[in-house]
């Protein structure tokens, strides 16, 4: 079918204005499209900000936690006595009321020289953990005697002790009389730990 020229004048504005909507829905649909793209990026930007946001949240709070911890152990062992430079006279004093108190005739013990057992990295100064090895001999009625003595020992504070070895001995004496002679002996080496915060003494004005 061919159109007459008036007929192609006529349907010149209606094909136009068609044309021009075409062009215009293609622009909307491109535009809606990019804008979607958009959105859908931005939502995936905002969700990893978010897990990001919830991982150092929950890593904040697994550090307070543990600081929380540190501090607890850290109360605790000022409340031994445990941290902070040796205590020898402390421990003489412990061992003779000790000694009096359980009635043991005969107690010697020397202390070595404190050494070094490990330093451990910390803020803002490294903790180190020194022993001083105790050498103890005493002479028993009964072996439950050494086991007060240890027990006494360590309940009195001021070190946390860790025995090395203890060995037992018997005397070959009997009793004469009516006096209880010792029919044992024993020797332990006890290490008596200390705990030293380098950051906690730099912190105190000299």
């Amino acid at each position: 079918m061919k159109l007459t020229r008036e007929e192609q004048r006529q349907l010149a504005l209606p094909v136009g204005i068609a044309a021009a909507l075409l062009c215009l829905g293609i622009a909307i649909i491109a535009s809606a499209g990019g804008e979607l793209r958009a959105a859908q990026s931005q939502l995936a930007a905002a969700q990893a900000e978010r897990r990001t946001a919830n991982e150092r949240l929950a890593r904040i709070s697994e550090e307070e936690r543990e600081v929380k911890q540190n501090i607890d152990v850290y109360q605790q062992l000022k409340r031994l006595q445990i941290v902070g430079e040796e205590q020898r006279l402390e421990w003489a004093d412990a061992i003779t009321r000790i000694r009096k108190e359980r009635e043991l005739l005969d107690l010697r013990y020397t202390v070595e020289r404190q050494r070094l057992l490990a330093s451990v990295p910390g803020k803002p100064g490294n903790v180190d953990f020194y022993a001083s090895t105790m050498k103890v001999d005493l002479a028993l009625l009964h072996e439950a005697d050494l086991l007060r003595f240890l027990a006494d020992l360590r309940q009195s504070g001021n070190a946390f002790y860790s025995i090395r070895k203890c060995a037992l001995s018997r005397t070959g004496q009997g009793a004469t009389g009516a006096t209880m002679a010792p029919r044992l002996r024993g020797e332990c080496e006890i290490d008596l730990i200390t705990i030293v915060d380098r950051g906690t003494k730099r912190a105190v004005p000299g």
